[in-house]
């Protein structure tokens, strides 16, 4: 396997990992880098998808305690049942958009203009939700009842469009809505669950021809692990920092990142717009 090729597996294993749980938009880092390192074609449709995976299964094993008494307690206990109920509430409205735009978006969206115009909006809007007085309504997740976790889902909506941020919506929303930063962060990571999963089996089949390569197992395998393990230590270290920290940093670094793509766009540095054409 070619060396360079191998080093951008492991870029972009280590970007996805750090960004999918963070308010910050993984999606809109995983353009701007790829494009950046040259890692772009059919391979890169299929290695987002593999690393993606590799994310969520991560925070699925972080959870996994939370998910198996769930699972276990379903049957019997109206706890488990109520915080299911609130998930499938919550991944509707995103499944119903995501089917019917997706395709729209991703044709006329994916670029780094679009990216870092919303990572811009999206710092503002976060800097003026964690200045507002929140009033707290659910103090973690299992507090929550239907109508927050719906509110939720609409937020996550939001994230179609690239740079947005599924994390970001999904947690500024939740404070929004009434949720605690505990809750509303952890609610994010297990909306992510079934909205990830069922994104990367879609992505999976309508572009399964792209696996067909067994050249490209290597890289892969990369990507996976290193997704894995860096999302792994992203989820830990978001979760000890929001104990005694807002949102606030995030939200800088959003709008400064975003300005200087934007910058360097309208200065002639380089030609985003152009990028993925």
């Amino acid at each position: 396997m070619d060396i360079w090729l191998a080093v951008q597996a492991f870029i972009l294993g280590v970007v996805e990992g750090l960004t999918e749980f963070l308010p910050v938009s993984s999606t809109g880092h995983q353009i701007i880098v790829a494009d950046a390192i040259g890692f772009d074609g059919q391979r890169a449709k299929a290695f987002n998808i593999i690393i993606q995976l590799a994310a969520i299964l991560a925070v699925m094993w972080e959870y996994r305690s939370k998910i198996i008494s769930v699972v276990i307690g379903l049957p019997r206990e109206a706890e488990a049942q109520r915080f299911t109920a609130n998930l499938l509430v919550a991944f509707f409205p995103a499944v119903v958009l995501g089917l019917t735009f997706a395709d729209l978006i991703e044709k006329w969206l994916f670029n780094p203009i679009t990216v870092a115009t919303a990572l811009v909006v999206g710092g503002v809007v976060m800097l003026w939700a964690e200045k507002r007085t929140h009033t707290i309504a659910a103090e973690t997740v299992d507090d929550m009842n239907w109508k927050q976790a719906l509110k939720v889902g609409c937020a996550q909506c939001l994230a179609l469009v690239p740079g947005t941020s599924r994390s970001a919506s999904t947690i500024i929303g939740g404070l929004f809505f009434g949720l605690s930063r505990k809750a509303a962060t952890e609610f994010s990571f297990f909306l992510a669950m079934p909205t990830m999963i069922g994104a990367a089996v879609y992505s999976f089949y309508k572009h399964r021809e792209l696996f067909a390569n067994g050249d490209d197992l290597p890289v892969f395998a990369i990507g996976f692990v290193t997704s894995f393990v860096f999302a792994m230590l992203a989820v830990r270290a978001l979760l000890k920092f929001i104990a005694n920290n807002s949102y606030a940093v995030f939200a800088w670094y959003r709008i400064v990142f975003g300005l200087l793509i934007l910058a360097t766009w309208q200065l002639g540095f380089v030609d985003w717009s152009s990028v993925g054409d």
